[in-house]
């Protein structure tokens, strides 16, 4: 249980956590038919299953990791666990998304994006699965 909730008070980390928790928000909310998104989540995890052959179980727990997990980051509440719930989201994004559209993001239209954006998500999650949620976070006040 320490190892769950133990973290450092380094200022940093809020800035990873906060940056997290608003992409994975934004970009989960649009998934569930919020700011401007055009589908439901069902949809979503129906095109997930027919593109990249996710199972359908599996693409909603990375929808619920992706929502929930947007929240955990705001309150720095069970940081690690939903911070590496968040690193397999983007491993798999990459591995089954960008991976063919190569490194960069910015292409010309209609080509796709490489896996820039989502190594960098990978990388903010990694460091917050290593270091905790930081100074502000319920995990410190949990884990004292």
């Amino acid at each position: 249980m320490d190892m769950l909730f133990r973290t450092v008070p380094f200022w940093p980390l809020i800035v990873l956590r906060l940056g997290l928790a608003a992409v994975f928000f934004a970009h989960s909310a649009q998934q569930l038919g919020w700011l401007g998104g055009a589908s439901s989540a069902r949809q979503v995890v129906r095109a997930w299953k027919d593109r990249y052959a996710i199972p359908t179980p599996i693409g909603a727990v990375g929808i619920f990791t992706e929502f929930f997990g947007s929240w955990a980051m705001l309150l720095g509440f069970l940081t690690r666990p939903f911070a590496l719930g968040l690193m397999i989201f983007m491993f798999v994004a990459m591995w089954k998304a960008h991976w063919k559209h190569g490194f960069f993001l910015a292409h010309r239209g209609g080509e796709g994006n490489g896996i820039e954006f989502c190594l960098m998500l990978f990388l903010m999650a990694l460091a917050l699965v290593i270091g905790g949620g930081g100074p502000l976070s319920l995990d410190l006040k949990l884990g004292e």
